[in-house]
């Protein structure tokens, strides 16, 4: 024979008081003191009611009310969980929640409480009001991070090299080279610095190594432009029955073997890759001249392509 507490009941292996009397009691002196204005005592008496009765959904959810108007948001909080463990949960309970986690910027949390009270009611007006409130404070929210994120960033890119502890040769090589910004270094290939007179293997790891304290590279700006350059020809060419044509091998051009090698030091394979580069990105690689540009631009007009445009 059982000798357990005829007041306690056993949910799996969690042994749960369950007073109902007793919490009832006190939920009716916390109902006296709430209508007389007495909310800290009220709150204090239904947390003995939620302390005789650990199963009532109803209880907590009261006093995790009252602790939301007191301004006590953490116990509340704590309160309206343990409201919503047992179904069913009570609905306001789980609105309630919502609002405290949307709050916080928890939207996951608010979220599935929102789908849970949708689930049993999918057309109630309240959730689904708040349902669009969390999706716009989430997209408002990352639209907000992910500017503050291109803010920092375009600040760093504007800090000037002479910020930052080079040796003099380096120095001197960039200021010749009118690179005066993180920005304007990072638009610079590896190639494009060792040609450069004076400019050794030294100077290239030094910068490298004070680029990658800032997560920057070498060539990333211009591996950025012509991702974002790529993505628009494809954009343009999209349903004209012409994106074979930038997939083209650029060895169908019959190009000189100067003007090739150039090509391939910028890892430009196909005629996509070429027309999403400029005239001076060209120019910039060793021995590219003129006369190579020019040979560059009269076969890709035979497609009716060119190389890409700064814009001003």
């Amino acid at each position: 024979m059982s000798t357990s507490n005829p007041l306690d009941m056993v949910i799996g292996a969690e042994e749960v008081k369950r007073d109902v009397a007793a919490a009832a009691k006190h939920v009716s002196a916390a109902e006296k003191l709430e209508a007389g204005g007495d909310r800290i005592g009220a709150i204090a008496e239904l947390r003995k009611a939620v302390a005789a009765d650990q199963t009532s959904g109803d209880v907590m959810f009261r006093l995790a009310y009252l602790l939301d108007l007191a301004g006590d948001e953490d116990d509340a909080i704590e309160m309206y969980e343990r409201a919503i463990e047992r179904p069913p949960a009570p609905m306001n309970a789980l609105l309630n929640l919502a609002v405290a986690y949307e709050d916080r910027g928890d939207w996951a949390k608010a979220e599935r409480c929102l789908r849970q009270v949708l689930d049993t009611d999918p057309n109630h007006p309240r959730a689904r009001l708040y349902m669009k409130d969390v999706a716009a404070s989430r997209t408002m929210v990352m639209e907000d991070d992910h500017e503050r994120d291109k803010f920092k960033r375009s600040a760093l890119l504007d800090t000037p090299v002479t910020d930052f502890e080079l040796s003099v040769r380096a120095r001197t090589c960039l200021k010749k080279m009118s690179i005066r910004t993180l920005g304007d270094l990072v638009r610079t290939t590896e190639a494009e610095l060792l040609s450069y007179k004076n400019f050794g293997e030294q100077s290239l790891v030094e910068i490298k190594n004070m680029l990658a304290t800032k997560g920057l590279r070498l060539g990333q700006g211009r591996d950025e432009a012509y991702r974002a350059a790529r993505k628009q020809l494809i954009d343009q060419f999209r349903g004209t029955g012409q994106e074979a044509l930038l997939n083209k091998s650029v060895g169908e051009l019959n190009l000189s073997v100067r003007a090739r090698k150039a090509l391939q030091l910028l890892n430009i394979h196909t005629l996509g890759d070429l027309v999403a580069h400029t005239e001076a990105e060209l120019l910039g690689v060793k021995n590219f001249g003129a006369t190579s540009l020019n040979e560059v631009k009269a076969k890709l007009s035979e497609y009716g392509l060119s190389l890409r445009r700064i814009e001003s």
